[in-house]
């Protein structure tokens, strides 16, 4: 394998190709200017929101859009906008730290992120002139609030099956929109609406830019949700809505296509939120543990908590190094484009879609490890993680709604594999090559080379092995099912794990790798720890995901050969794990907060 400029780096390209770290972007590497955009989240959230998680909760009538106002006025929602629209024109890694930062606000960050990110971008991406012109500035500023209309009760992960009706008047002046919308996040106060309706018999979807005043909008009543309590969730009923035929966005039938690629960006922006959700329930985990005395000692000083402490500080560190990763990829996307002619608004949406395969990783790591820390967070306090009164309850029931959000995790993970496989079937990324190395490299004689000692030529092994896994069992799974492979979604959730945990790794191994190159190894230790942790579970659950993958479509000699492959290909030095584990918990206790 070898090492590419990183602005030839292509998005599901990291299972065919070494990466530098030279080439990757850490979050400690912040400027001053994006720290500061970071502190003025901290201090809203502190000031804002984390006194007012139950009023928020109640639903108090004007809190919620009184809090988006006061959000628009610090210049929150307008991070990412051009400034020709009255935005700060930041690159994507910084809207990332926003969605990061603003991630533990609860049903807050919820609204936040549906006006900003579904609410917004359609347009900016999307519109025409007029249209940008028009609702970009008002969205920037929080005087007109968004929301996004796609799912229907009879079409979630299959949105492009919507029966909202959009038909032409007879003046040819408005599309009359009829149909209902469900799971509308801040419905019940947006001004703007981004819906998405077939017009007459189209095969595909349309989208429309709809204002509330345009009349015909009616609702249900707010949704009783298990988390999340504070954000607007109605349904939504047009009935013989008008609208202006100029408030069409984009070309019609191009709805299905906005809404996929907006919910690359609400994907990634999902990781991004569960790393600071994260970070917060890991910081109140600690702090309790050092406070909560049993047996005459602080919880934190037995084996079974640090043993928590260390594997949720693990699973968040390593979530972020993948987040900043993709989104300076993003961004290094962004930038060549631009260079090489293409339209700014074009390009936003053009490196987006390239690493649309990140995009689902990412959200669907998040998810899981934000539901992960909850989850121990709650074990952590007992029986108080069980009482309202504690903040882990909220923690908790917000947290499960991740996993359903912009596409279900099972969604996601069959879209991980369809994108790689598209895309090597267009050409744009050389799978068979290395697919075919793989195969031959199984009957080829094990390399009993010297072992190299350096720092990281372990795990850039193992590495290296991994991805051998990942195209090994991909390869054969296409040629064994070849057109029923699609079907096979227990497979294809095996083969999406594969990757998914070679992505994290990597991304751990590269940041920890970054970090001794500018600190120095003696100053990275805790850093050192995790990184091996991480591969120790990664080995493990892509050995998991790989056997269960080879029994379910492999046999006779064929699966006898890919097992023994499979065994090759995912083994580690065994090292201490307790005390690998005890030094990271150590150092969490001391800081009493989530340090790394």
């Amino acid at each position: 394998m070898e090492t590419i400029n990183k602005k030839a780096i292509k998005g599901g390209e990291f299972i065919i190709r070494e990466t530098s770290c030279d080439d990757i972007f850490i979050p400690e590497e912040f400027d001053e200017e994006q720290l500061m955009i970071k502190k003025t989240c901290e201090d809203f959230l502190q000031s804002e929101v984390f006194q007012n998680l139950d009023r928020i909760d109640q639903q108090e009538q004007g809190l919620m859009v009184s809090l988006m106002d006061k959000a628009g006025e610090l210049g929150l929602l307008a991070v990412s906008i051009p400034e020709q629209y009255g935005g700060f024109g930041k690159n994507f890694n910084t809207s990332m730290l926003v969605a990061d930062v603003i991630g533990p606000g609860c049903s807050f960050a919820v609204a936040l992120s549906a006006h900003t990110g579904i609410g917004t971008l359609p347009i900016l991406y999307y519109g025409n002139e007029a249209q940008k012109s028009k609702y970009i500035p008002k969205l920037a500023t929080g005087e007109w609030k968004a929301a996004y209309c796609l799912t229907e009760p009879n079409s979630g992960s299959d949105a492009n099956a919507a029966r909202t009706k959009a038909k032409l008047n007879a003046e040819g002046t408005h599309y009359i929109i009829n149909g209902q919308k469900m799971w509308i996040t801040n419905g019940g106060f947006a001004d703007v609406f981004i819906v998405f309706a077939k017009i007459d018999d189209d095969k595909n979807l349309s989208a429309f830019i709809v204002e509330r005043e345009f009349g015909g909008i009616t609702m249900n009543p707010e949704e009783h949700k298990m988390g999340i309590k504070g954000s607007s969730t109605r349904q939504v009923f047009f009935n013989d809505c008008p609208v202006p035929v100029e408030n069409m966005l984009s070309e019609r039938e191009n709805g299905f296509k906005i809404a996929v690629n907006i919910l690359n960006i609400g994907r990634i922006k999902l990781g991004a939120a569960s790393i600071g959700s994260s970070r917060k329930v890991l910081s109140q985990a600690i702090n309790y543990a050092n406070e909560r005395v049993q047996f005459g000692l602080p919880i934190s000083k037995f084996g079974a908590i640090r043993y928590k402490l260390a594997e949720m500080a693990t699973r968040n560190f390593a979530l972020e190094s993948a987040a900043y990763r993709a989104g300076q990829n993003i961004d290094d996307a962004y930038e060549h484009m631009v260079s090489e002619g293409m339209d700014p608004a074009k390009a936003k949406l053009k490196s987006t879609e390239a690493f649309a395969v990140e995009c689902a990783i990412l959200k669907v790591w998040g998810s899981e490890v934000l539901d992960y820390i909850v989850d121990e967070g709650v074990q952590v306090y007992g029986g108080m993680g069980y009482s309202a009164e504690a903040p882990m309850e909220r923690a908790y029931r917000d947290s499960r709604i991740n996993r359903i959000f912009e596409g279900t995790n099972e969604i996601n993970r069959m879209l991980i594999v369809d994108m790689l496989l598209k895309r090597a079937l267009k050409g744009e990324l050389d799978l068979m090559t290395p697919a075919q190395a793989v195969a031959a490299d199984l009957i080829s004689i094990p390399d009993f080379a010297e072992a190299d000692d350096t720092l990281f030529a372990t795990e850039k092994k193992i590495l290296q092995n991994l991805k051998k896994t990942g195209l090994m069992i991909a390869g054969a799974a296409v040629q064994k099912l070849m057109m029923t492979l699609a079907k096979e979604q227990e497979i294809l959730m095996n083969i999406a794990d594969i990757i998914g945990y070679v992505y994290m790794a990597e991304s751990i191994m590269l940041r920890v790798e970054k970090l001794v190159k500018q600190r120095g190894e003696a100053a990275c230790q805790g850093q050192l720890d995790m990184m091996r942790i991480y591969f120790y579970h990664a080995v493990d659950k892509i050995n998991l995901a790989g056997k269960e993958a080879l029994y379910s479509f492999a046999e006779g000699d064929e699966q006898r050969m890919m097992l023994v492959g499979l065994r090759r290909f995912t083994k580690m030095e065994p090292f201490n794990i307790k005390e690998t584990r005890q030094r990271v918990a150590k150092q969490l206790i001391e800081a009493n907060k989530y340090c790394f």
